[in-house]
């Protein structure tokens, strides 16, 4: 039987990670006192004990601002940590499944970014998460790496229930608009990432797997203001009462914050959907779905 040892299951696409992996084996989650990725130097034990054949490391670094000043503490957690696991991986002979995402690019493209595109991340979080990617290469062993942009879900913390929430205390938003991206639902991510794990373990039996990295998003773009935009009007839609009257678009320049944002982050999903056969849907779509989760729950 096929071992997935899951890390980072608190949070949100850990947490979908866990339904969706369910079935493709037997998943071990150990407590965050067994695997705190603030400590790199204790997770070849772990593996060694555990022995798996799959590592899915969901654990991350996810405080972008924060992490202009908790650089180092940033860099442990996204880039040791992912070197450390995709050691003890190879060492086992198991596959390494890695998240990334659209923040190792500076945004400076037009078109959507294809994963050969040169990284250049503008702040800290993304330098991280580039280290951790290297790593996860460079260790020597089997991995896939999915980028990612725009998480959120109906559980947790994120821009869909901080919009929700905003909206029903206060009569006008000011969201920015000169950003543009894919929000990607966590479910979305862990569903896909299940699909392409059972494909790709009846390929690494037969000797066809390739290591490779691979960008997991929502079709489409938007910007924070249309994202924001979208939820209040699929709130109200499913009959929710919001305070919210009017939601204002601003610049970047009018909301700074600590970390620096790439303007443009889309990414194109053009090689998984080769690889796969699959065809993701819509951010919308996705929206659609995790409101209804979100007033159902």
């Amino acid at each position: 039987m096929t071992k997935i040892l899951l890390t980072g299951m608190t949070g949100q696409v850990g947490g979908e990670l866990a339904r969706a992996l369910a079935p493709l084996g037997k998943l071990v989650i150990p407590e965050r006192s067994r695997c705190d990725l603030s400590r790199p130097e204790a997770l070849s034990a772990l593996v060694d004990e555990v022995r798996p054949s799959v590592i899915v490391n969901a654990a991350a670094y996810t405080a972008v601002d924060k992490a202009e000043t908790e650089v180092d503490l940033a860099m442990t957690i996204n880039g040791d940590a992912p070197r450390e696991l995709a050691i003890a991986a190879r060492r086992h002979g198991a596959l390494m499944v890695h998240f990334s995402t659209d923040y190792v690019f500076d945004g400076r493209k037009l078109a959507a970014y294809d994963e050969d595109d040169q990284p250049n991340p503008l702040n800290s979080y993304g330098r991280s998460k580039l280290v951790g990617e290297d790593a996860v290469r460079t260790a020597g062993g089997d991995y896939l790496i999915f980028r990612t942009s725009w998480v959120y879900g109906a559980h947790g913390n994120n821009f869909l229930r901080t919009i929700l929430r905003l909206a029903e205390e206060r009569d006008q938003l000011w969201i920015v608009a000169d950003q543009a991206g894919a929000p990607t639902a966590a479910s979305l991510i862990a569903d896909t990432t299940a699909m392409t794990l059972d494909r790709d373990l009846v390929r690494r039996k037969s000797g066809d797997f390739e290591s490779d990295t691979f960008h997991l998003t929502a079709s489409g773009k938007t910007t924070w203001h249309g994202f924001a935009s979208a939820i209040v009007a699929g709130a109200r839609k499913r009959g929710q009462a919001l305070r919210c009257r009017d939601i204002i678009p601003i610049s970047t320049a009018e909301y700074p914050l600590p970390a620096v944002r790439p303007a443009h982050s889309s990414l194109s999903c053009k090689r998984l959907e080769l690889r796969y056969g699959t065809k993701l849907p819509n951010w919308e779509t996705g929206l659609a779905q995790a409101l209804e989760e979100y007033f159902h729950v």
